[in-house]
């Protein structure tokens, strides 16, 4: 085992070294710009057409679910487990200063994943019982003419989630639990199969209206208790941000439990840990995605600037402020763990740690129910629809596998996946930066004349 563990360490190294942060950099800053700042430019009517309209079901265009329910369900995917156990074990490591270059990530982020869910649209195809089917695989075939690129990201798609998903959430939930209550992994574990087994048994569907009943109630109790977190500590916020900024560009020395970081390590972590918690880059979201009813690629697109928002710079921030005001990240603890002692010395009484486990679990298990998808539409791009069962099945196999494996050696082999994946799918975002722009300029050419219609 301890063979495994050196051969993941040297691939983690290679995977999140200087090349691939600066091809993540790269893609995100190319997309941003041929794209006229996206975040930046139409960020109003993104949010309103987005969040906005969450609940709207329009029956125009062709699809399975509706446009706010893929991207409710893709949201449950992404608010997960990443933004509490995975931003606290990057400030455990890589200091105060990764939350920054989780926000550097994030920002040019929200391009990337307005590109790659335009793009995953754009060339899904019609499965044989009528619904849809796309993602990264399929802009890889028909767009890159690739097979090859199309299999392999395919092939660490369910190498990927069956770690992130399956593993590391059910890790960290169960690790939630028993902190807080003593519950033994493995009882939690069996709990969560049966849980998560009976919706995803169900489809994209049943996924879309459990998602859509979760992810607002979820991210709505958490952002609101780190708005009341931050309010209570009003006074600390600016230290905690000075502290963010500045460690980003200073290497952090050791101090109380905190083993110190070097520079490398702060930038690493940042991109590590914002890539996980958002996907942005990843080219799994459009798998969702591609399964929402619109008139046009861009109708879905812009869910991307809204995901990376929501996800990122809302709740991993809030997050992340909230450990560098507790003084927790210099204790040695890490993971859930970390930020459940964060909550409960800023909040009165034991009710920070009961809302971060109830986030935690709700978080995780709706992570649990979606990202099952990405691994489905991913076997059956390769081997056809007789793959979908047994995945279901392994699927439940290893959420209890999950709830008793070792949390540090599951997040570095989870950072190696994640990283593997995005190869090919940043490589296809750059050299199909044009189709996205010329997406996007049809689109608001639409918009603009449906304006000038109403005046």
């Amino acid at each position: 085992m301890e063979s495994i563990y050196k051969l993941n360490d040297i691939l983690n190294e290679l995977v999140w070294g200087p090349y691939m942060i600066g091809l993540i950099l790269i893609t995100g800053i190319i997309l941003t710009i041929r794209l006229g700042f996206p975040q930046v430019a139409n960020f109003k009517y993104i949010m309103k057409n987005t969040l906005g309209k969450m609940f709207y079901k329009s029956e125009e265009g062709e699809g399975d679910i509706s446009s706010g329910q893929a991207g409710l369900t893709a949201i449950a995917a992404v608010v997960g487990t990443g933004n509490i156990a995975g931003v606290a074990t990057a400030i455990a490591m890589g200091g105060p200063g990764a939350i920054f270059w989780m926000w550097v990530s994030a920002f040019f982020g929200m391009a990337t994943k307005f590109s790659e869910i335009a793009l995953g649209i754009k060339y899904r195809e019609r499965r044989k019982d009528g619904t849809f089917s796309g993602g990264a695989m399929y802009y890889l075939d028909k767009g890159l003419n690739s097979k090859f690129l199309a299999y392999f990201f395919s092939v660490m798609v369910i190498i990927t989630y069956f770690i992130v998903g399956a593993i590391v959430d059910t890790n960290s939930m169960v690790l939630s639990l028993n902190e807080q209550w003593g519950i033994e992994p493995l009882v939690s574990g069996i709990v969560l199969a049966i849980l998560a087994g009976v919706v995803i048994l169900g489809g994209i569907k049943r996924m879309g209206r459990v998602c859509e009943i979760i992810a607002p109630f979820m991210g709505g109790l958490y952002i609101l208790t780190g708005i009341a977190i931050l309010v209570l500590n009003i006074t600390h916020v600016p230290v905690a941000i000075g502290t963010i900024v500045k460690s980003a560009f200073t290497p952090m020395a050791a101090t109380g439990g905190f083993a110190g970081s070097a520079l490398a390590t702060t930038v690493r972590m940042g991109f590590a840990r914002g890539m996980f918690s958002n996907e942005a880059g990843l080219g799994s979201s459009p798998i969702i995605h591609s399964s929402a009813r619109v008139t046009h690629p861009v109708d879905q697109g812009i869910w991307g600037v809204a995901e990376v928002f929501v996800d990122t710079i809302l709740i991993s921030s809030i997050t992340g402020i909230a450990i560098i005001i507790s003084g927790e990240w210099t204790t040695g603890v890490s993971g859930p763990a970390l930020t459940m002692r964060a909550f409960n010395s800023l909040l009165p009484g034991n009710i920070g740690s009961y809302i971060v486990m109830a986030s935690a679990i709700l978080f995780g298990y709706s992570c649990l129910i979606s990202a099952n998808f990405y691994c489905e539409r991913a076997g059956e791009y390769m081997f056809g629809p007789r793959v979908i069962l047994p995945i279901r099945i392994l699927w439940v196999i290893f959420i209890v596998i999950g709830s008793v494996g070792g949390l540090e050696f599951v997040w570095a082999l989870a950072d190696t996946a994640n990283g593997l994946m995005s190869i090919p799918n940043l490589i296809a975002l750059i050299l199909l930066s044009g189709t996205v722009l010329k997406l996007k300029t049809e689109y608001f050419e639409m918009h603009d004349e449906k304006l000038k219609g109403k005046n």
